[in-house]
């Protein structure tokens, strides 16, 4: 090696101990956030066929596995709440009785402070024809939408939700949540938004735990979220989030945009969160049923990828498996 003629690198991989000393980046309990699904009126959980291990839960069993979950030193859930009842407006996404305050509500009651609590905000899960906002035939209607998000947020934060993160990528909902929070007393309630969220394929999975669709309207997401094609936009999508007023910042999924993921861990000095989601999860499962991988090697060199990218906060399926594992 031109200039350092006495290094070679195997006498620092040699010896486990040493490994270690060097090891530039590790997983610990507090990287992971767990996402969790609460279905309203279910009375035990429900395992999601296309995700091994993922369940739809009841009111029980999420209380159950919050407290597995802080036991393990993760330190934060996400809930995405299915209704009994879904119509044009995604109604039951704010109701202040519906699903997800409730979970929220019974979360707190039993764990406190030690558990942080964070609520997806979107409509697809609660509205009839699938999509992230009230539509009129073909066109996904941004401004309405936006208001519902608020609305939404706001009745999370009343329930004692830590944070809101809205992950719809409609224009402007950021700022309103955040002036919304403001001006009813909620200004330390922390806004994780999906600044970075592709119009991916890789969420399948997630649709059939959250029991959403395209009933009507589209038949995607292209109109408002990223192409995959794109870089420059994403760094546009961030500067306009952290202008309105988020705390966090994440990009969804991971590990097809580790490159995007990274660059913003290299440009902006805020915390970075990255979502291996639903597709990245149930792949990973598949392969390892199939005897193709080895499941748990592959979950933390997957894992450490994503923290190596410059993420600080991950959320994966695999939260429990890997806290277990590093803890």
């Amino acid at each position: 090696m031109k200039g350092f003629p006495n290094i070679r690198m195997r006498r620092l991989r040699n010896n486990p101990l040493i490994r270690g000393m060097v090891s530039e980046y590790a997983l610990s309990p507090s990287n992971f956030i767990l996402p969790l699904f609460v279905k309203e009126g279910l009375e035990k959980r429900r395992p999601v066929s296309s995700m091994p291990g993922v369940y739809q839960h009841s009111m029980d069993s999420l209380i159950e596995e919050c407290h597995l979950t802080a036991e393990l030193g993760i330190p934060a859930v996400i809930l995405f709440g299915i209704p009994k009842r879904k119509d044009a407006l995604g109604s039951e996404a704010y109701n202040p009785k519906g699903v997800i305050p409730k979970a929220v509500k019974a979360i707190k009651r039993e764990l406190g402070e030690r558990l942080l609590v964070a609520c997806d905000v979107c409509l697809c899960e609660y509205t009839d024809h699938g999509h992230c906002a009230p539509i009129k035939g073909n066109k996904i209607l941004n401004d309405e939408g936006v208001k519902l998000y608020a609305k939404a947020s706001l009745e999370y934060a009343k329930a004692g939700a830590d944070i809101v993160a809205p992950s719809d990528m409609m224009d402007g909902r950021v700022g309103e949540i955040r002036k919304t929070l403001d001006e009813h007393s909620f200004e330390d309630t922390i806004i994780l938004s999906y600044a970075v969220k592709y119009a991916s394929n890789f969420y399948g999975p997630f649709r059939d735990a959250a029991e959403t669709g395209f009933a009507a309207g589209p038949k995607d997401r292209k109109s408002h979220q990223m192409d995959p094609s794109n870089f420059s936009q994403a760094i546009r999508e961030v500067e306009l989030d952290i202008e309105e007023g988020a705390d966090i910042i994440m990009v969804k999924p991971a590990l097809p945009y580790l490159d995007v993921l990274h660059a913003l861990s290299k440009r902006y000095n805020v915390p970075l969160a990255a979502y291996q989601v639903s597709g990245e999860y149930a792949m990973l499962k598949a392969a390892a049923q199939n005897g193709w991988l080895d499941e748990q090697k592959c979950m933390l060199e997957a894992l450490l990828a994503i923290r190596r990218a410059g993420a600080t906060m991950i959320l994966t399926y695999f939260a429990k498996d890997a806290a277990e594992i590093v803890k």
